[in-house]
């Protein structure tokens, strides 16, 4: 069976700056950086430099990362270095990821959302930070898994309908 061709309708840029909104506040909620709970900026932010990288690049991931910084009072630059990575891995390949179906991009951009998880353990572990344990690298599959729930609802205000009639514009 074969998956149905959605002619997407343009993208509006406040949906994206509302998504990554969105994703911010759920980074805030106090569960913290907790085995198991993802990072859900860059989970939103790879989804938007995939599907739009022109609007979305890496001067607002780095934007973004800097916030995450300052929200976790972690090492200054560690997750806007990891964001900036993933936007360029995400605008590298987005391309090709985009031919595939979404358990197949899920293939594709774990070992982005897993690099991402691993820059800022790496930067803690290598100033003197304690060892959080190797759970925390856990999160980075646990995103990969997300990632067609995230396509799917990102996506949803720019599919048309799938059977139009008479009364509906498009």
């Amino acid at each position: 069976m074969s998956r149905p061709q959605y002619i997407l309708l343009p993208v509006n840029t406040s949906f994206i700056a509302f998504s990554l909104a969105v994703a911010f506040l759920f980074n805030l909620l106090p569960w913290g950086h907790a085995v198991g709970v993802p990072d859900f900026v860059a989970l939103t932010l790879l989804f938007w430099n995939i599907h739009q990288p022109r609007k979305v690049g890496m001067g607002i991931a780095f934007l973004l990362g800097i916030l995450v910084d300052v929200h976790d009072a972690s090492l200054f630059g560690e997750h806007a270095l990891a964001y900036t990575l993933l936007s360029y891995g995400a605008i590298m390949m987005h391309r090709r990821v985009l031919w595939f179906s979404l358990w197949t991009q899920a293939l594709h951009v774990l070992p982005l959302l897993v690099i991402a998880q691993i820059v800022p353990f790496l930067i803690r572990l290598f100033v003197g930070g304690a060892f959080p344990g190797w759970g925390y690298l856990v999160n980075g599959f646990i995103e990969g898994l997300l990632w067609p729930v995230t396509s799917l609802l990102l996506l949803a205000p720019q599919k048309r309908a799938s059977d139009p009639d008479d009364t509906r514009p498009i």
